[in-house]
């Protein structure tokens, strides 16, 4: 089995590690992994490393998102979404006065740079154990505010129900924002109490969920983007002479000569005159050092 990024609609239902387990029995490889978790209740795009290409994917996480979700607005959840048990039911009168222009109004306040607190059930380590598991084993957990950038929250429809209303949302945003806590804080804005009740993940930087395999019937070796296509769609390119790529698979040095503009630190793409990615690299001084290789497949996964 090569190596290669595999773009997977996840189906709802299914953890992101249960898409990784069926993926290894599929390549029969344990080298796979993902970059960035999709809850059970979520749909959409996970992005997957098989063999070497898991080495890409430490550079793929912090990719901005894109999502469409319903929030229903009426009562919060202890989890902020539908799985969670239902809190404190809003009056009438509070959802009457959740107007389309109220809801836009809050959705704004939410955009832009924000604070924002992560939902417990989040998989954020406190003392060394995930969130979620302490809330399960009836633990009270309170996380930090983190700052996020929301670069869009757009409503797309609204739909009033008994006793509640949905609204349609697109959103735009940071890796590291949570959706859930958007409907949490956009229910205690309008004084509603707020909850997911969808989210389908439909970009990861550049990858788009049309662009996606389906679990079922998947070919794994069929499915791959080389490390070198997907490399380029998440980073600057420099493209190496044969020499610079020998060296580079050394792990020496080259020089900085002819790389994109940037800062020190920035990851490259390093890719060889046949098309392979040879390396992540970084500036250091007037040239270039290895901050992630990758051997060739005929080296052995």
């Amino acid at each position: 089995m090569n190596s290669g990024i595999l773009l997977v609609d996840k189906p709802k239902g299914i953890t992101s590690h249960d898409v990784v387990a069926r993926t290894r029995r599929l390549a029969g490889t344990r080298k796979v992994g993902h970059a960035g978790t999709l809850d059970p209740m979520a749909t959409g795009l996970l992005v997957l490393g098989v063999n070497h290409a898991t080495r890409l994917l430490h550079h793929l996480v912090g990719l901005d998102k894109e999502y469409l979700a319903t929030i229903r607005l009426g009562w919060g959840t202890t989890t902020d979404d539908a799985e969670g048990e239902p809190l404190a039911a809003a009056s009438v009168d509070r959802l009457d006065a959740a107007t389309e222009e109220a809801v836009e109004a809050g959705m704004r306040r939410l955009t832009g740079v924000i604070e924002q607190v992560p939902s417990a059930v989040s998989a954020i380590k406190v003392g060394g154990r995930r969130a979620y598991q302490r809330v399960r084993d009836g633990e009270q957990v309170e996380l930090a505010a983190r700052t996020v950038t929301v670069a869009a929250f757009e409503l797309l429809a609204m739909r009033r129900g008994d006793g509640f209303t949905d609204a349609d949302v697109r959103v735009e945003c940071s890796s590291g924002t949570y959706v859930r806590a958007l409907a949490r804080d956009l229910g205690e804005q309008l004084r509603t109490g707020g909850h997911l009740t969808t989210l389908r993940r439909t970009r990861v930087g550049a990858f788009g969920v049309d662009e996606s395999v389906e679990l079922e019937g998947l070919d794994v070796g069929a499915s791959l983007m080389s490390p070198a296509d997907a490399a380029s769609r998440a980073l600057p390119v420099l493209r190496l002479t044969a020499e610079q790529a020998t060296d580079l698979g050394h792990g020496k040095r080259i020089e900085a000569s002819g790389a994109p503009a940037g800062s020190p630190g920035d990851a490259i793409a390093a890719i060889g005159p046949d098309d392979r990615l040879v390396a992540i690299v970084e500036r250091r001084g007037e040239t270039l050092k290895v901050v992630t290789g990758f051997p060739s497949d005929e080296a052995g996964a």
